[in-house]
This record gives structure tokens, C-alpha cells and sequence, in this order.
């Protein structure tokens, strides 16, 4: 196939293709332990979490003092308001934290990195965040799924001499997947890389590429097609912005975070050299997925941020705020929003914590646990902003400039709730997010069952897949009718002024009826499961629930043992874990007790017309123009917005 060859439309998916596509690129195997998969299995490992792992002292001492380094940086050189206003961080800005290593947190010292780990480096997200949520972006964009992640991971020792001392200090990279007609689908991606001679030559358009205007280096997605030599598939490059035929067509605007540089990147016959190849052909989604099982957890703690800046408005702001004779932190109706606020606060950084350091320790699979971590805190994250609106009334609703161009405090409570909005559809928008989690947590059931259920299996398969299923359902069963949630003496290392061992006997409990419900659901529904999305959705609801529970608990203990706050923490992690038992209890009921058939019916008749009188009334504000941009492979028409920072 010659280097001039470019595709002439999309390639052509089924739903079964597509599903092979993503389970090819999915981890076959559970190597290591893993907490979360054991706990959607009904088996509550407390052993895996608790003690609560900490990083070593070398790693807080060396993450303490860039901590201090940082905080007085973003204190004295960051202007939020600015960059809201001017939707740009200021080139100083960046070159700034370029200067302070800011950029090679996550990257080895021998490459010239700062070399810390996942934990410091999430607080060291959170306190750049707080100050701008678009530095807090640029940083985890670059570290998390950019260049270094990839590389770390995948690439040659030769790639890391290469790419990794640059990405360290001066160069910033961004990760292209995304196309203008293709998101949580990877199997139809178009963007081509078609090999010639030491070469592939890159065809195709990327759409919010996150730091695309700005990068230097670029991770990109891109369908090898097979041919003699080459197995073919989706494959990762690192490729040079400043490469002849990358065109940066748009710098795209949105609702929440002004000053991301988000872009349209464009390649047009782009040489990428052999060399520059992450990993094998073929091992692109792969690649892209594990990064993503750590690279998620970035995400978590801007929102552990976000929460704790929550509080501490909604604090001082209840108490100054007076109706009706006393303080509206007074009044139930608000007092309730608070402890909601401070409880779930307390859980995020526990499950942002404790999953980080799980990551850094590597004794555990901790797919599952990064997945939840995101789902639950971009969820929670933005009922906590919008509750803190809620708090500030119309005050919420005015925007800070407007609250100090009147003589009040600028308090950009409406810009956290803009900025927030999107961590519930990047890094896997929140529908996606309980698939995805959802296929690990029956993954146990798939491998000895799977076959069963295939519809396009033979009988001699299934017959296999019976005995098989057999054989482990006799004896994985009748370990979930009872357990130590049962015996008033479990756990009673977390009894002390507050018990919190009452909650860990039901998150035992709880673990297994879970398990118990996910068996029935496979058991009546077989080769449906997989459509009955909003079941799914609620088994890993709970399931996020119960981690969060879990990891409040331990970090209580943890907090108790070492005399920070115990007392506080024990009476923090006590009310989110009796609010999440309430959220539970509603879950369980909506499991089985639903309108999930009858929103079909309903969804079925609005498009095809049934209830479009209900649309009558109104004039549709939308501009002209097609759904989805054109994205057919090309030479750019558009002037290049690319702006390298040097």
C-alpha cells in the first residue's frame, strides 16, 4: 500500500465488532489482587486495604518540599481570575512551572523529572487546581495521558533518553484518541497510519485534543491497515508538532475551563519514523487503557479540591449569612448540605488517597478501584458545587467579577460548577464508566460462564462452559450466605468513641448481596445482560459506594492511629457512611423496581416522531450546520493556531 493512500470513508463497524474490539484491548488477566474486583464478588478483603499503606519517608519528605515549593508559587504567580477572564494561561505562568519542574512530577529523576509518586503528585494537581482548575488540567494532561505515561509504561529505553528529559522541562505533550465522529468507540477510528519504508505516514483528524495548541509532543491513536510484515491494528505514536502537515485548525471554547488549550489537530501526510512507534502494532487501545488505570486518577483529585474548597465556603459563608434571627448554617435545611459536603469531602480524599497509593505500591490490580475513583468523585464533585450554589442563593448564580465590581467578595462559585461539569464525560464519560467497570466486576462470571451465554456458540461449547460454571458456582455460592458481617465482634479495631465497625460489617454484607444480585441478574437475563445498561449502572453504583465506605473507615483508623484528627475523622467517615447506606438502600430498590422497560418504549417513540408535537411552542436557537464536522483526510484549509511555548 503506498504512503498516498488515504481512506475513502469510516471503516464500517458492527455492534459485535466493536465489542471484540474493546474486549481485545481490555487486561485478560488479574495478576495481582485487587480489592475492588473481590468486593463485586461478595468477598470483602479489608486485608488488602487496611493498614492503610503510606508512602515511605523518603517519598513525603521529597513530596513535602515541592508541596511548599508549589504552593508558594501558585500563591504569588497564579491569578485565577485572570486566566477565567482572559480564558489563556499566561506564557510566564507556564514557564514558571516549567522552571520549577512542575512538568516532570511523574517522570523519573534520572530523565530529570521530579520522580514522585502517585499521591504526591495528586496533591500537588489539587493545590494548582485550586488556584486555576486550567493549570491543574495542563498539568494532568500532559503527565497523566501525554507522552510520559505511555512511555513509562511502554516505550523503549531509547524512546525514554528521547522524549522523557524534554517532556520533564521544556516540551509539553498532549494525547489525540478522540475524532470528530468517534469517542467511547474506538473501533471506528479513521485517522491512518500507513507504513513506508522507515516510516508511517499519519492521515486524519483529532478532536479535544487537551493541550493540542500548545504541545510540542503528541500521543496519537491511529489504524495501521494490515499488510505483508504489518499485523495492522491501532497503534500509539509520539509525533512532533512541529512535523511537516500538523495543522492545529481550532482552538476550541467551553462552557467551564476558559484556559485549557483544546484543540482541532489536522495530519496530512505527516512521516512519523518507525522509531517513534509506542509498543507494537495492534497495541494502541491497549496502551490508551492502561495508562488510563492510573491516568484517572488525576481527575479524582481535582475534585477532592473542589470539595474541600466547597467547605470552606459554604462555612464561612453560612456563618455570616443570617435569616430568621440566626446564622442559615442553623437553619436544617442548609445544615444538611453542609454535612454532606464535609462527609463526602472526607471520602473522596480517602478513596483518592488510597488508591493512589495503591498505585504506587503496585502490590494491586487497581483497574477497578482507579475506574470507581473517577466515576464516584466526578459524580459527588458536582452535586457538592452545585449544593454550595444552592448555599450562596443568588449569590451562587452571579458571577465573581460581578460580585466585586459591587463591593462584595469574588467568590466564583458558578465557575466551579462550569468547570466541574465536564469530569463527568472526559476520561470516560460516567455511562461508559459503568460499563466499563461493570464488565471487570463480572469478569470472574464471563470466564467460566461466558460461553454459556454466547448466542454464538456451539452446544459442545456450551456444554464446557456448564461444567465449568458448575464446578465454580458450587462452590463460590454458598460463601455468600454468611460472613462476618453477621457477628457483632467483627472488626472492632474500628470501635472506639464512634464505631465505625457497624459499617464495615455492612459493607460485608452488603458485598454479598451484591454479588448474590449480579448472579440472579445473569441467571434470568443471560445474553441480555449487556443491554440492561441501567441495572449495570446501579451494581457499580453500589459498588463505589461500598469502596467509599471502606476507604473512609480505614482512613479514620489511620488518622486515629496517628493522632491527626482522629476524633474528627472517626465522626466524618460515621455520616457519610450512614448517607451512603441511605443511597444503597435506594439502589438496591431500583435494581428491580424501575421504569428502565418503559423509558425503551418511550425513547423508541421520540425518534420516530411519535411525541414530536411536544416540541411545539419554541424556535431552536442552534445555528446552521451538519451534526458532526467533516473530518475526511486532507490537506488543511485553515490557518495553523498551533502556539508552541518557549
Amino acid at each position: 500500500m503506498s504512503a498516498s493512500t488515504t481512506p475513502s470513508s469510516r471503516p464500517a463497524v458492527t455492534e459485535r465488532e466493536a465489542r471484540e474490539v474493546a474486549e481485545a484491548a481490555r487486561e485478560q488477566h488479574w495478576r495481582k489482587p485487587s480489592f475492588a474486583k473481590e468486593l463485586f464478588l461478595g468477598r470483602f478483603r479489608l486485608d488488602l486495604i487496611h493498614p492503610h499503606p503510606l508512602p515511605d519517608d523518603e517519598a513525603a519528605q521529597r513530596g513535602e518540599e515541592f508541596l511548599a515549593k508549589l504552593r508558594d508559587f501558585v500563591e504569588t504567580k497564579i491569578d485565577g481570575a485572570l486566566i477565567e477572564r482572559e480564558a489563556r494561561i499566561p506564557d510566564e505562568v507556564i514557564d514558571g512551572l516549567k522552571e520549577l519542574g512542575a512538568f516532570g512530577m511523574k517522570i523519573d529523576t534520572k530523565y530529570g523529572g521530579l520522580g514522585l509518586g502517585q499521591v504526591y503528585y495528586n496533591k500537588a494537581l489539587a493545590l494548582a487546581g485550586s488556584a486555576s482548575p486550567a493549570v491543574g488540567v495542563l498539568l494532568s494532561a500532559h503527565q497523566s495521558i501525554g507522552v510520559p505515561q505511555p512511555l513509562k509504561l511502554f516505550g523503549t529505553q531509547e524512546q525514554r533518553e528521547r522524549f522523557l528529559p524534554r517532556c520533564a522541562r521544556t516540551d509539553i505533550s498532549a494525547f489525540l484518541l478522540t475524532e470528530p465522529d468517534v469517542g467511547s468507540d474506538p473501533a471506528r477510528l479513521a485517522t491512518t497510519a500507513v507504513p513506508d519504508g522507515d516510516d508511517y505516514v499519519l492521515d486524519g483528524v483529532k478532536l479535544w485534543t487537551t493541550n493540542g495548541v500548545v504541545a510540542d509532543l503528541l500521543v496519537v491513536m491511529a489504524r495501521v491497515p494490515k499488510s505483508e510484515g504489518h499485523r495492522g491494528g491501532i497503534t500509539a505514536f509520539v509525533v512532533e508538532t512541529n512535523s511537516p502537515g500538523v495543522t492545529v485548525e481550532n482552538r476550541n471554547a467551553f462552557m467551564g475551563l476558559r484556559g485549557i488549550e483544546n484543540g482541532v489537530t489536522r495530519f496530512h501526510q505527516v512521516r512519523v519514523p518507525a522509531a517513534n512507534r509506542v509498543g507494537d502494532e495492534g497495541q494502541g487501545l491497549k496502551i490508551a487503557l492502561t495508562t488510563l488505570n492510573t491516568g484517572r486518577l488525576s481527575l479524582p483529585a481535582s475534585c477532592v479540591a473542589a470539595g474541600k474548597w466547597c467547605l470552606k465556603i459554604a462555612r464561612e459563608w453560612s456563618a455570616a449569612r443570617e435569616q430568621w434571627g440566626k446564622p442559615v448554617a442553623h437553619h436544617e435545611a442548609v445544615g444538611s448540605k453542609i454535612s454532606f459536603i464535609a462527609a463526602t469531602t472526607f471520602a473522596l480524599e480517602a478513596v483518592t488517597d488510597l488508591a493512589s497509593q495503591m498505585a504506587d505500591e503496585d502490590r494491586n490490580d487497581i483497574r477497578i478501584e482507579g475506574a470507581l475513583a473517577k466515576l464516584y468523585a466526578s459524580e459527588m464533585a458536582w452535586t457538592m458545587a452545585d449544593e454550595l450554589v444552592q448555599i450562596r442563593g443568588g449569590r451562587g448564580f452571579e458571577t465573581a467579577d460581578s460580585l466585586r465590581a459591587r463591593g462584595e467578595r469574588g467568590v466564583p462559585a458558578e465557575q466551579l460548577l462550569r468547570d466541574l461539569r465536564i469530569n463527568r464525560i472526559f476520561e470516560g464519560s460516567t455511562e461508559i464508566m459503568h460499563l466499563l467497570i461493570a464488565r471487570e466486576a463480572v469478569d470472574a462470571h464471563l470466564s467460566v460462564a461466558g460461553d454459556l451465554i454466547d448466542p454464538e456458540k456451539s452446544l459442545g461449547d456450551k456444554a464446557r462452559a456448564g461444567a465449568n460454571a458448575g464446578v465454580f458456582y458450587a462452590k463460590w455460592l454458598p460463601k455468600l450466605v454468611a460472613g462476618p458481617g453477621r457477628l457483632p465482634t467483627s472488626y472492632g479495631e474500628f470501635k472506639h468513641e464512634v464505631d465505625l465497625s457497624g459499617h464495615l460489617r455492612y459493607v460485608e454484607r452488603t458485598a454479598r448481596k451484591l454479588a448474590r444480585s449480579t448472579f440472579y441478574a445473569m441467571s434470568r437475563w443471560q445474553g441480555r445482560m449487556e443491554s440492561k445498561q441501567g441495572f449495570l449502572g446501579r451494581i457499580v453504583d453500589i459498588g463505589a459506594e461500598l469502596f467509599a465506605m471502606s476507604a473512609s473507615c480505614v482512613r479514620a483508623e489511620l488518622l486515629r492511629g496517628q493522632g491527626d484528627h482522629g476524633r474528627e475523622a472517626y465522626q466524618l467517615a460515621d455520616v457519610f457512611c450512614r448517607q451512603a447506606r441511605i443511597r444503597i438502600e435506594e439502589l438496591f430498590t431500583r435494581l428491580w423496581t424501575n421504569t428502565d422497560d418503559l423509558d425503551h418504549k418511550v425513547v423508541k417513540g421520540v425518534l420516530s416522531g411519535t411525541y414530536e408535537w411536544l416540541e411545539q411552542g419554541i424556535i431552536d436557537p442552534s445555528g446552521e450546520g451538519p451534526w458532526i464536522a467533516d473530518a475526511t483526510p486532507g490537506p488543511s484549509q485553515k490557518e495553523n493556531v498551533h502556539r508552541p511555548i518557549r
